[in-house]
């Protein structure tokens, strides 16, 4: 019985997260990958927004949606979609006064400068501004929310998109964490150990759009929260064998 208890237990090793192999510093540093090489694809939205001081001028450029009943935190999703332009098939988009832009296979800021260079030949001391819309990452499995999360920043790192989750449960096997990818080729699955301090030097600490983390249960699951452990069956087989054991000794 004891040995049975203890190998449905989940214990500190296999919940604990960034361990060391050996004692280091408490002030050591990590090297990671700050700068996101994520480049525009097709279907991509971007927002795109001209700020200058003539504001008649602005609105040439800038879109407005036309539905003026998206308000408040509805306008974050609706709104930003419905004011962004959408990267064609071909690697375009199309914008107001200076026609299809080229943006395929850039970086976000690489975009933006070249918007910006665009924009100055129609407009003097105006200044560009160039987000992804489409930012959102997808967490499945083993955490206490999953679902699709929208990002509004530039980069987010895997811990960040799990505390959205609002963690991982104990029963998460945090030693293989299904990153998968969508690439030219098709899709990628890395495998990340959140267990192990090396993700903080990891290529792929810092995730990009349209990311997909997967956490698998470990094998213990089957006697924890999902299905009740079959303590019933243990203690009758227990109370047969000591029955049967006495008997045969007398």
């Amino acid at each position: 019985m004891i040995i049975v208890f203890l190998s449905s237990c989940v214990t500190q090793r296999q919940v604990k997260y960034l361990q060391r192999k050996q004692k280091e510093d408490t002030t050591h540093s990590y090297q990671n990958h700050r700068t996101s090489d994520y480049k525009i694809q097709p279907h991509d939205n971007l927002y795109i927004r001209i700020f200058g001081l003539d504001e008649k001028s602005n609105l040439l450029f800038n879109k407005q949606t036309s539905i003026s009943s998206i308000t408040g935190a509805e306008y974050s999703d609706i709104g930003l979609y419905l004011d962004s332009y959408m990267v064609n098939d071909s690697g375009y988009i199309d914008f107001p006064l200076i026609g299809k832009v080229f943006v395929k296979d850039l970086k976000v800021d690489q975009a933006k400068n070249m918007m910006q260079s665009l924009v100055n030949e129609y407009l003097k001391n105006v200044t560009v501004t160039l987000k992804m819309v489409n930012f959102n990452i997808t967490v499945l499995g083993e955490v206490r929310k999953p679902g699709n999360y929208k990002v509004y920043q530039d980069k987010i790192n895997v811990f960040e998109v799990v505390s959205l989750a609002g963690d991982l449960t104990e029963f998460a096997n945090r030693q293989k964490v299904a990153l998968i990818r969508q690439t030219k080729e098709g899709s990628r699955v890395i495998y990340l150990n959140l267990n192990s301090i090396d993700i903080l030097h990891s290529e792929y600490y810092f995730l990009e759009p349209n990311d997909i983390l997967y956490l698998s249960p470990l094998g213990i699951k089957r006697w924890g929260e999902a299905e009740t452990f079959p303590w019933s069956l243990v203690f009758s087989a227990i109370s047969t064998t000591l029955l049967l054991y006495y008997y045969f000794k007398k």
